[in-house]
């Protein structure tokens, strides 16, 4: 089989990681990145194979043989360069989220069917063991019916991220703006909502509380919620999240009160197993959970992508099938968008 030729467009942390990764695949060849910024201005040194352009206009335009593009833009970029992409026959692998809307989801959904292209949503925290570990006792049924269940996501994001304008107070990047970020849940914790809904399925009867305690110079929006539900498949279950924890991440959990017993994985990134007592089960010996992506002075999730793009080596060569699909990539941004209506 020839190598799948990849584009990266967005050469910031996460596009580099994509580039990596791509590169780091015997079945890939990275041929082109995508920024607005100048190709020396962005430290890729260790790309200098792949050509560059300075927007997706430009790549399209060149008629470079590509076969697949990897989007890591702000949030808000998503849609209109997926249908871009998928309008010149390239599959596509979309970081988080899809897009800003559900309506923006569905578009993509349309034109991929329209192009028989696949479109793969970059949820890479699904491959850390305890995630996988927990995914199979639920759907193993050890845990019986679920009762209730607890997210809590209390991360940093000050001005090390958002980074105002010492005159303004405004940021000076896409974070935090309505247009291009979207919200905390869209951007930091989008993750945690893709386990939950792969985990338990969809939610109902929303009820939500939000705040903005630390950031109403830095962003447009919360940066802390409380958030209610049903499951429809039953079971009650909340979302406590913040961004307005001092200095550094406290923790991402997610707990569980079952039928047969209860569960806690924790740590700050949902990475590791701190409570299991389960009626006649004895906890297996789990591998070692990947260290967070770390980009100096904060942390983010798991940094799993290599997983992702084994599957996506895979998936186009016909052999297994996608880890998150564009339909589970849309529930989470219908689950998001729903939280932010009430």
């Amino acid at each position: 089989m020839s190598k799948i030729k990849f584009a990266v467009i967005g050469c910031g942390h996460i596009g580099k990681r994509h580039a990596s990764m791509i590169l780091g695949n015997s079945d890939f060849e990275l041929v082109a990145l995508c920024d607005i910024r100048k190709r020396e201005d962005l430290g890729l040194e260790d790309y200098s194979q792949a050509k560059f352009f300075d927007s997706l206009e430009a790549l399209i335009q060149s008629g470079i043989k590509v076969d697949a593009v990897a989007i890591a833009t702000p949030n808000g970029y998503h849609e209109k360069q997926a249908l871009q992409v998928l309008d010149n026959n390239w599959h596509v692998v979309v970081e988080k989220p899809m897009a800003l809307t559900k309506a923006g989801c569905e578009h993509i959904i349309f034109k991929a069917l329209q192009k028989h292209k696949q479109v793969f949503c970059v949820m890479q925290n699904r491959y850390s063991p305890p995630s996988v570990w927990l995914k199979d006792i639920l759907e193993a049924g050890v845990l019986g019916k679920v009762f209730m269940v607890q997210i809590n996501c209390y991360w940093n994001r000050d001005d090390r991220y958002y980074k105002p304008d010492s005159k303004s107070g405004k940021p000076t990047s896409w974070h935090g703006t309505k247009e291009l970020d979207g919200g905390t849940l869209f951007t930091q914790f989008s993750h945690f909502i893709d386990l939950m809904y792969w985990y338990f399925g969809d939610v109902t009867n929303i009820n939500a509380r939000l705040n903005d305690f630390t950031h109403e110079n830095s962003t447009d929006f919360e940066d802390s919620g409380f958030v209610t539900f049903d499951f429809v498949e039953g079971g009650i279950g909340n979302l406590n999240y913040s961004t307005a924890v001092w200095d550094k991440n406290l923790e991402s959990s997610i707990t569980i009160v079952a039928e047969n017993g209860s569960v806690k994985v924790g740590g700050q990134y949902m990475n590791e197993v701190e409570y299991c007592h389960i009626k006649d089960y004895v906890m297996p010996i789990l591998a070692e959970s990947n260290p967070p992506n770390d980009y100096g002075q904060y942390k983010g999730s798991a940094a799993n992508h290599h997983y992702v793009y084994e599957n996506i080596s895979n998936v186009i060569a016909g052999t297994d099938s996608i880890s998150t699909n564009a339909l589970e990539g849309m529930k989470v941004v219908d689950i998001i968008e729903r939280i932010y209506e009430i």
